[in-house]
């Protein structure tokens, strides 16, 4: 019965511990967000530094990194990404400076999600996704 009472104390010690984010501010998950990603503009018409259109980014091109900066602080990825140009310290996913994913890897997981990585799809447009995509990868290399 005491090693009962004591297995217990020490699961509840161990749920207060894994909920202490250590006093640092986060940013909401996914599934906690309500509404649309703020910008108003539609990527559609906005063109990346090359002259292209948004709508010819997507369809060969790898997404705006400037467009993707203001989608990577509204979802609120440095809640648990570590990415100096974002002055983001999270802890919960991978540190994005120094893993320095690839395009593809960035879209596959946001899109899908993986692990502790919630999936976006349907929350942010493919144009978003592409657009943080784009801003990780450049922000990184």
């Amino acid at each position: 019965m005491r090693l009962r009472v004591v297995l217990l104390l020490l699961v509840g010690v161990l749920f207060a511990a894994a909920g202490c984010g250590g006093g640092e501010e986060t940013s909401p998950l996914p599934e906690t967000v309500e509404g649309t990603v703020e910008g108003g503009e539609t990527t559609t018409e906005a063109e990346t530094e090359t002259g292209e259109t948004e709508t010819e980014a997507e369809d060969g091109g790898e997404g705006n990194a400037e467009a993707g900066e203001e989608v990577f602080v509204s979802a609120g990825c440095g809640g648990c990404h570590v990415l100096e140009a974002a002055g983001s310290s999270g802890s919960v996913g991978p540190n994005l400076d120094e893993s320095q994913p690839d395009h593809e890897l960035v879209v596959d997981r946001v899109t899908n999600g993986m692990g502790a990585m919630p999936s976006f799809e349907g929350q942010l447009s493919e144009q978003q996704i592409q657009d943080v995509a784009a801003y990780v990868v450049e922000s990184t290399s």
